[in-house]
C-alpha cells in the first residue's frame, strides 16, 4: 500500500475576515493557493465553491478569545515536498507576516500524518490529529516538521528534519 502526507493548520484570527485588517491576508489567498496547487508533489486541498477554505467550519473547539479560526487541510506526496512549499515562495511571505492576522498560539497549530493514497481527510479527522498531538506530542498518529515520522510502507526509514523546515517567521 502507498501512502501520502495529510496536513492542517488552524489560524485563530486578530479579526474577522472582512476586516481592514486582514485585507492583504484575503487578497493573496488565491495567489498562495495556486502556487500550493501547482507544487511537484501537491495531491488535493480542502475549498469550497470560493477557491478557498475560510468559510469552512470546523475546529470551532479553539477559537478561544479570537473572531474565528480558519483551517487549510491538504495532502502531498511526501514531507519533503510539502516542506519544499511551505518554506518557499508565496506561502514564505504570507508565513512572515502571520502576527499581523493571526494571534500567536502556545499549542500545536499544525500536524502532519500519513494516509493511505487517494484518500482525503475530513476536518473531524485532522481536528483529532491536532488534538493527538496536543495531547501526546509527535508520534506516527500525528507529528511535526520538527520531528517527522516515516510512511507506515517505510517505518524502517528515517526522516530527517531539515532545519529549513523550521518557521524562519
Amino acid at each position: 500500500m502507498s501512502f501520502e502526507l495529510a496536513q492542517v493548520n488552524v489560524s485563530r484570527l486578530l479579526a474577522p475576515l472582512d476586516s481592514p485588517q486582514l485585507a492583504e491576508f484575503v487578497a493573496a489567498l488565491d495567489e498562495v493557493n495556486a502556487s500550493g496547487d501547482a507544487a511537484p508533489g501537491f495531491r488535493w486541498r480542502l475549498q469550497t465553491e470560493d477557491g478557498n477554505a475560510t468559510a469552512v467550519q470546523a475546529f470551532g473547539w479553539d477559537v478561544a478569545d479570537s473572531y474565528g479560526v480558519i483551517v487549510n487541510l491538504t495532502v502531498w506526496s511526501s514531507v519533503e515536498a510539502l516542506a519544499d512549499w511551505v518554506f518557499s515562495g508565496p506561502h514564505l511571505a504570507i508565513m512572515r507576516r502571520r502576527r499581523e492576522w493571526f494571534q500567536k498560539a502556545a499549542e500545536a497549530t499544525t500536524a502532519l500524518w500519513w494516509v493511505p493514497a487517494g484518500h482525503r481527510p475530513s476536518t473531524e479527522e485532522a481536528e483529532y490529529r491536532v488534538r493527538h498531538l496536543r495531547n501526546d506530542g509527535p508520534t506516527p498518529t500525528a507529528f511535526t516538521f520538527r520531528r517527522p515520522f516515516p510512511s507506515p510502507a517505510e517505518s524502517s526509514a528515517a526522516i530527517e528534519a531539515s532545519d529549513h523546515w523550521l518557521c524562519p517567521a
